[in-house]
């Protein structure tokens, strides 16, 4: 069995993989992690390796928990990858579209990819059938959109996300919902819509945790896993181990 983490900027997502089958799946926070990783080393004695991967800040006490525990690979910019990496400035790539682009790799070998996740930031990021990895985009993510709003304006209120009803608020509330939902929309349907222009039998591949909110508001074909980064990871951790 193996065990995959991946540290985000607010939260850290568990899971055990029984070969390519998720077997267990929690998301915490990074102030639960230790006694999370206590319960997996106890309830799941098969597992062997792991694999770390942190984009947000992560202690080196909890690091240690899964090191002390584990054979751990500690993944970077400088692990091996399965792809050829066309992008400019490697060093500065987030680990985590590393991962993603990994697993589109894995799991959609020979296609033109483009993987937009949808977390802190929205990220698109293309593979090509050949294997390169070409780049992408990063713009506001969903929750962020809100709080710009709230932040840099005197009076508009700070929002939970909410689905509008119409494309027209017909208040202050409603027309905050409205512009931030329609317009994450309408700019992920226009991204794919450009990708398809330039790229013959492009996959798109959806995910990151407000994935299934906007699935099925998008025009475009996609396939939505919410699972995609962490099966990566496990991905990641048998080739580091082949390669």
């Amino acid at each position: 069995m193996n065990l995959v983490v991946d540290v985000g900027n607010t939260l850290v997502k568990l899971a055990v993989f029984n070969g390519k089958n998720i077997v267990y799946k929690k998301i915490v926070v990074k102030s639960d992690f230790d006694k999370t990783i206590e319960f997996v080393k106890d309830e799941y004695a098969e597992i062997s390796r792991a694999i770390l991967s942190v984009v947000g800040s992560f202690s080196d006490k909890s690091i240690s928990k899964i090191s002390k525990h584990f054979q751990t690979i500690y993944f970077t910019t400088e692990s091996k990858i399965p792809f050829i990496n066309d992008y400019t400035t490697p060093k500065s790539l987030g680990v985590d579209r590393l991962v993603l682009v990994s697993a589109a790799f894995d799991q959609y070998p020979g296609k033109n990819c483009l993987v937009i996740d949808m977390g802190t930031c929205v990220t698109y990021d293309f593979l090509n059938a050949e294997g390169h990895y070409k780049g992408g985009a990063i713009s506001p993510g969903i929750n962020m959109r809100y709080k710009a709003l709230n932040s840099f304006t005197e009076k508009l209120p700070l929002l939970d996300v909410n689905a509008p009803e119409s494309i027209i608020g017909d208040s202050t509330q409603t027309s905050i919902h409205s512009g931030i939902i329609f317009g994450v929309t309408f700019e992920i349907d226009g991204v794919i819509s450009r990708y398809k222009e330039e790229n013959k039998d492009l996959t798109v591949i959806l995910t990151g945790g407000n994935a299934h909110f906007l699935r099925d508001r998008l025009k475009n074909s996609i396939f939505a896993h919410s699972n995609f980064l962490l099966e990566g990871l496990n991905f990641l951790l048998e080739y580091n181990q082949t390669a």
